[in-house]
């Protein structure tokens, strides 16, 4: 019998990459939209704060378990930037097309060697709403971004995230390739390799 958890997210992207990485264990997880949950305000100023965030709040509307996790792109060009604010770069709102071409944009003069870039992913599991020791995983996946998108899988900023080990675009990645690579499958690795059956 598998045990359900709360995932903090609404993203049917992210919901699929995590339930792929997580078949076989016993473990069963739900997007927060299957409970109507009312989405946390991000309001912290790191990945790993509103990672907390969204878990704490997903496990106070399900009385759950719940895992969350914050991811961003970071690109030196940019100082940074967008990070904590990828998901909304181009503007509360704003779908992955408006986020990705504002980027492009904003480094279209940029050359190729000052291009350097990282997908950051803070996740984190909470066993209630009040849990004070929440299991916290990280994960970073280095890069640079192309000058147009490339591919056809993913979400996001995938299709000009140019991955050198496989030289593409994590959009022209399969599925499985992408999730063994990932800043994403990193922390979920780490994070299911320290959920013990004591801390369920």
């Amino acid at each position: 019998m598998s045990r359900k958890i709360v995932l903090a997210s609404n993203n049917p992207g992210k919901v699929r990459e995590i339930n792929q990485m997580l078949a076989g264990l016993h473990l069963s997880v739900v997007p927060q939209s299957d409970f109507e949950v009312t989405e946390a305000e991000e309001t912290g100023l790191t990945f790993v704060e509103n990672a907390i965030l969204k878990a704490r709040n997903a496990a106070r509307f399900t009385q759950l378990a719940a895992i969350a996790d914050d991811s961003g792109l970071e690109v030196d060009a940019l100082h940074g930037a967008p990070g904590i604010y990828s998901a909304r770069y181009a503007g509360k709102g704003a779908g992955d097309k408006a986020n990705l071409l504002k980027l492009l944009e904003d480094i279209k003069s940029v050359p190729d060697a000052k291009r350097a870039a990282r997908f950051q992913c803070a996740m984190v599991y909470l066993r209630h709403e009040f849990d004070p020791t929440p299991i916290i995983c990280l994960g970073t996946w280095e890069g640079r971004i192309l000058h147009a998108p490339v591919g056809e899988h993913g979400f996001g900023y995938d299709p000009v995230f140019f991955v050198p080990t496989h030289n593409c675009s994590s959009a022209q990645l399969p599925p499985e390739t992408k999730n063994a690579l990932s800043h994403r499958g990193q922390a979920l690795r780490k994070l299911v390799s320290t959920l013990g059956t004591a801390h369920l």
